[in-house]
């Protein structure tokens, strides 16, 4: 206050939220398309795009024209993104993506496009992988359960999704013999696909 008079002071713009992220792979892991399935990694993106206000970065959005005076604001925060989006990739992806000059959203849908492309080919395939998948060839019930849901989530990637019910009586159908009387009820009672797990 001088002389009586308050003194403006302008206003602080307030921080975006995107700001207050210091290690995104803490948040998102990494797509490989193995571990990590094309869809899980999609899911937790947008949950974190939502939580810290980006959605408009990766949902096809038109940026502000470069005359604009939010434009450099918003090129930062697109930055910003496509460092997460590069940062939960993994190396072998990695090297498919980057170009210069990309937008996040440029990003986003060319990792979309590497997972959906020739999607009824890769469906094909999983599916055969699917139905033929064999106990046996795993050294443990878990080891086989981990191989049927990943199979069904790459299915799901490729939009050709595998029903719980479906999932739930392949897991039965490879059970060894010893196994038939909880296979059985698992039939009969369809349970969810951790129920079946948790059964057997």
């Amino acid at each position: 206050m001088t002389n009586g008079k308050e003194i403006a002071t302008p206003a602080t713009a307030p921080l975006h939220p995107v700001y207050t992220v210091t290690n995104i792979q803490n948040k998102i892991r990494t797509l490989d398309g193995t571990k990590v399935s094309y869809s899980s990694w999609v899911k937790l993106f947008l949950l974190h795009a939502r939580g810290y206000d980006v959605t408009n970065h990766i949902d096809g959005t038109s940026p502000p024209a470069k005359q604009d005076p939010e434009y450099e604001s918003w090129n930062k925060i697109d930055a910003i993104v496509l460092q997460w989006i590069y940062g939960t990739l993994s190396d072998n992806l990695l090297t498919r993506v980057p170009e210069n000059k990309l937008t996040a959203y440029e990003a986003w849908t060319r990792i979309k496009n590497l997972f959906l492309n020739n999607k009824g080919a890769r469906a094909a395939a999983l599916e055969q992988e699917f139905v033929n998948l064999k106990l046996a060839s795993f050294s443990s019930l878990e080891a086989y359960f981990l191989k049927l849901k990943e199979l069904a989530e790459k299915l799901k990637d490729v939009e050709s999704p595998v029903t719980e019910n479906r999932l739930v009586l392949q897991l039965v159908r490879e059970l060894p013999r010893e196994y038939d009387s909880v296979g059985s009820f698992i039939n009969q009672q369809l349970p969810t696909w951790e129920s079946a797990c948790s059964m057997v």
